[in-house]
Order: C-alpha cells, then sequence, then structure tokens
C-alpha cells in the first residue's frame, strides 16, 4: 500500500468507485432502451402496446443493477 494513504481512506475510495462504476452501466442502458423504443415507436406508432411494457421492464431490470452497486457501496461504506 502507499505510504501516506490509510486503510479507511482506501475503502472509502473503494466505495465511491463501486458505485461511481457501478452507475455508468445502468445508466448507458437505460438510455439505449429508451433510444431504442422512441425509435421503434417513430417507426411504428401502432405497436405501442407491445413495446411500452416490455421497454418498462427492462429498463426495470438495468436500474436494479444500479441498486445492487448502491448495496454494495453502503456495505463498504460501512466497514471502516
Amino acid at each position: 500500500m502507499p505510504e501516506g494513504i490509510s486503510p479507511d481512506s482506501m475503502k472509502l475510495l473503494a466505495a465511491g468507485l463501486a458505485i461511481g462504476l457501478g452507475m455508468v452501466g445502468p445508466g448507458i442502458g437505460i438510455g439505449l432502451i429508451g433510444s431504442s423504443a422512441m425509435q421503434a415507436l417513430g417507426r411504428n406508432p401502432d405497436a405501442r402496446g407491445a413495446i411500452l411494457p416490455n421497454m418498462i421492464l427492462a429498463a426495470a431490470l438495468a436500474e436494479a443493477l444500479g441498486i445492487y452497486a448502491l448495496v454494495v457501496a453502503i456495505i463498504l461504506a460501512m466497514l471502516v
């Protein structure tokens, strides 16, 4: 371990990285889901009934990964 960096600060850094990097994937995923849904609705507006529930389900599953990252970051922060 580098000199001058305490184990407590390393734990907090790990918690920050867990939440920061853990939210990047779901953010990109939800953006892609929304973009694809809007493109599909633009091409076929009558398919709204089939597209909207699938879009919401996919966004909820992607958001769950962000929540898992938040839980891991809280656990890491509590270990300090």
